[in-house]
Parts: structure tokens; sequence; C-alpha cells
């Protein structure tokens, strides 16, 4: 959800042009699924699409490429500082660690079935982020 979301701001700022998104798994758990549907409902209730994307797990090049690795939970920072060897160069943060809850973790609706929660989280956290990448915080 947070991968379509950033995308659909950046979008919205003229921005698009200047970042690569994408987001990967970092189990094996779910690879080569699409979406999860109520998260595909809650996308598309507020008119963002996500078709054709299917999970992979996170590799360490991603992590040598990419500049910013954004978690939603502890388990998933764990798992990323394992695939890459740790966080050698500071890339990894969780997305709510880019607004005033620091810390917290986006609830994560697999558990608790509230995806307007994880709306809410993921909306505040990638605002967050983009701000702070551009210098507004």
């Amino acid at each position: 959800m947070a991968e379509f979301v950033m995308k659909d701001m950046l979008r919205k700022r003229g921005l698009e042009s200047e970042f690569e998104i994408a987001s990967a798994a970092t189990s094996t758990e779910e690879i080569g699924m699409p979406v999860y549907p109520p998260a595909r409902a809650k996308l598309a209730e507020n008119g963002i699409g996500c078709e054709g994307h299917h999970a992979h797990q996170m590799t360490r090049g991603e992590y040598d490429y990419y500049d910013y690795i954004i978690c939603m939970d502890r388990n998933n920072v764990r798992n990323i500082q394992r695939l890459s060897g740790g966080d050698p160069d500071g890339k990894i943060s969780m997305l709510l660690d880019h607004t005033p809850r620091a810390g917290a973790e986006v609830a994560d609706p697999w558990y608790t079935g509230n995806f307007d929660a994880t709306w809410r989280d993921v909306t505040e956290g990638c605002s967050g982020l983009i701000d702070e990448m551009m210098g507004q915080e």
C-alpha cells in the first residue's frame, strides 16, 4: 500500500520523475502474489491503482541500490538487516520515524483487519517522508 500511496503523493506534487519507488517483501511468504485484495480495495477507494504489482523478496543489491529503505515495523527492520548484512549505510528506518510518532509501527491490517488505521499511518508517514526529503520538515 505504501508504495502506491507514495507514488500518488509524488505525482500530485509534480515530483514523480525525481524518485524511484519500489516495494519488496522481507520474507518469502507472499512472493509472486498481487497486492492483497482488501489493500487493493482501500487504494481504489482513494483513487489509487496498483495493477501489475507482484511481491518479490528484497535482495542485498536493492539495499545497495536505494538511498532509503523504509520499513513498516521492527520485524521488517530485523529481516532487512539480516538480508543486507546490517545497515552499514544508515538507510533503514520505519515509515513513522518520519512523523511525530517516531518509533511507532504502521498498523498491520493482516492481523487487525483495520485498513483505515493502516491508511492513516501510511499517508501520514509518506507525507512526512516526502517533506523530510524535500527539506520541509
